[in-house]
Order: C-alpha cells, then sequence, then structure tokens
C-alpha cells in the first residue's frame, strides 16, 4: 500500500496516476475530500492537523507520500503546516512507514547564486520561515533515526489543469484567456519553473528507489531556461499572434497587497525574480539520466492548446 496524503491537488492527483502506471495499484488517497482516480483506489477522509485521523491515514502504508499545499496565506501555514509534519513523522516512525516528502523552496535566499541541495535556509518571510521549520523537523527526524524519509523538492511551478502559480496566473492563464500578460517583477531574468506532472513522475521515482532516501532531491526541470519574455515569445509562435504584456513591478504589488490580500501573501518570494533563478537539477539528472523532462516549448504547447 502507497498512501498519498493531500491526494486531490495538481501534484497529488498527477502521483496517484503515476503510482497506478508504474508501480503498484495498491493505493490509498488521503485528504478533507478525497475523490478517486482509479477504481481501485481506497479513499480516507483526514485532517492530518489531528494526531487520530493522521495515524488511521498512514496505518498499513509501506510509503506514504506528503503532497498537501494550502492557501497562500501565512497565519493559515504557521497554524497548520507544522502540526501536519509532527503528525505524519510520528505515525511513520509507529507505523514503520517510509515518508516522501514533497517540498519547495520558500525558505531558499531570495539571490541569483544558484540552489543546490546543500543551499542554506534564509526566508525572507514568514511563510518561507514555515517551510524551513517543517524541512528542518523532518531532517531532524531523519537524521535521529525517527523515519526513513527523503525530501522531494521543486520550485515554482507551472503546467495543466489545476496548476496554481504567479506564471500559470498572471501569464499563461491569462494568454489563454485572451487577455493581456502580466509579468511579475521583470521579463529579463531567466526563471527555473517546474512542469507539475514530471515533478509528480519524478517524486514517485524517488519514493520506489530505495537508495534514494536519506537525502534531499531537487526534482527536474528543462535547464534551457527561459525568461518571461522568451516564454511570450513562445506563445506568440504556438497561437500565431502577436502578445504584448506588462511588467508589474515590485511597488506594485506591495500598493496592491494592500487591497488583495493574494497580492500580498507573494511579497516575501518578489525577490527573487529580480534576477536569474537558477535551480541546480544535477544530482537527479546524474542519478536518473533516463528520465525524460518536458521542454518549456512543449509545456507551454499542452497549456495554450
Amino acid at each position: 500500500m502507497q498512501a498519498v496524503l493531500g491526494a486531490n491537488g495538481p501534484i497529488g492527483e498527477e502521483l496517484t496516476r503515476e503510482l497506478y502506471r508504474t508501480f503498484t495499484h495498491d493505493i490509498r488517497l488521503v485528504g478533507r475530500n478525497p475523490a478517486k482516480v482509479h477504481d481501485t483506489d481506497q479513499l480516507v477522509t483526514a485532517d492530518l492537523t489531528d494526531r487520530d485521523a493522521t495515524n488511521r491515514a498512514v496505518e498499513g502504508s509501506e510509503i506514504a507520500y506528503l503532497t498537501v499545499g494550502l492557501p497562500m496565506n501565512a497565519q493559515l501555514w504557521e497554524k497548520q503546516f507544522p502540526a501536519m509534519m509532527r503528525n505524519v513523522i510520528d505515525a511513520c516512525a509507529t507505523y514503520g512507514t517510509k515518508l516522501v516528502f514533497f517540498d519547495n523552496t520558500y525558505m531558499y535566499p531570495g539571490t541569483t547564486t544558484p540552489q543546490t541541495e546543500a543551499t542554506g535556509f534564509e526566508p525572507n518571510g514568514r511563510k518561507g520561515r514555515v517551510r524551513a521549520q517543517i524541512a528542518t523537523m523532518l531532517l531532524d527526524a531523519m537524521g535521529a533515526g525517527t523515519v526513513d524519509a527523503v525530501i522531494c523538492r521543486a520550485p515554482e511551478f507551472y503546467g495543466p489543469g489545476k496548476t496554481k502559480s504567479l506564471t500559470n496566473s498572471l501569464v499563461f492563464d491569462r494568454i489563454r484567456a485572451g487577455k493581456r500578460p502580466l509579468v511579475p517583477v521583470s521579463a529579463k531574468t531567466v526563471r527555473s519553473l517546474i512542469w507539475t506532472p514530471d515533478a509528480s513522475r519524478a517524486m514517485a521515482l524517488i519514493g520506489n528507489t530505495p537508495d534514494a532516501y536519506g537525502q534531499t532531491w531537487h526534482l527536474p526541470i528543462d535547464q534551457h531556461r527561459l525568461t518571461y519574455a522568451e516564454m511570450i515569445r513562445t506563445a506568440e509562435q504556438i497561437t500565431g499572434r502577436r502578445i504584448r504584456y506588462t511588467v508589474l513591478p515590485l511597488a506594485a504589488f506591495s500598493i496592491g497587497g494592500r487591497f488583495i490580500g493574494q497580492l500580498g501573501e507573494t511579497q516575501e518570494l518578489l525577490p527573487r525574480y529580480r534576477g536569474d533563478n537558477i535551480f541546480d537539477t544535477a544530482k537527479f539528472t546524474t542519478r536518473f539520466p533516463d528520465f525524460p523532462v518536458t521542454s518549456y516549448h512543449e509545456g507551454i504547447t499542452e497549456i495554450l492548446r
């Protein structure tokens, strides 16, 4: 049995499909309102901030994947993520379940220095501090031998379906709707974006690779990174139409955040949009050289068509 905790988000759904395609049909989907992806999926309704519910969700599983996402709300993150991580670590330790944690880069410094698995945590805001806290909780448990676990870390998403990110909502979703895309901070700096189905497939592979445990892995991206200007030129080629865009300066997010909470919640991430964002995945590509990565052109084509 392999359990997906937070099963019905974009990462959890595609992870479930990849586990079914490649590794096992014995899958448990866990969430507040879980829904089947395959007829054979087992559903467990659970709030992972509840210790007993988490134990029921994990019990009997060989591997548990923690893929829970929360809305962009610092107060909610501070209240729920540490409780979830503590409960999941304890449940996995109790039942001898391996843990695969899907992580992000909020805790990394917002500089142009390439990010590797050895990059230190220097969060720039409340949500980053929460992500540093829960990653450290798991690293400490791994170091103490409490749980056999692995961290799978991904940069900003872009992708099909339910994928949510600044890039999807401000750029690609607007292009698809025939609206003018809004570029955060700079159109001239290169971005590191991960195609969400690639992230899920890579996490399934790592979770089912015994010697991958006890480590942190950066999940694979197309290393031919593009600027937003280049992404929009790619979209022009795909759609066959001229696409004009507007760059939103830092001040726009600061002022807008006073009136629109969601804009305010993005501000701690904006420094990394001022310069090139280099998310290094050499460790993964060296270990799994045959893993197929979706190119930006392929990904943008799928989103827009």
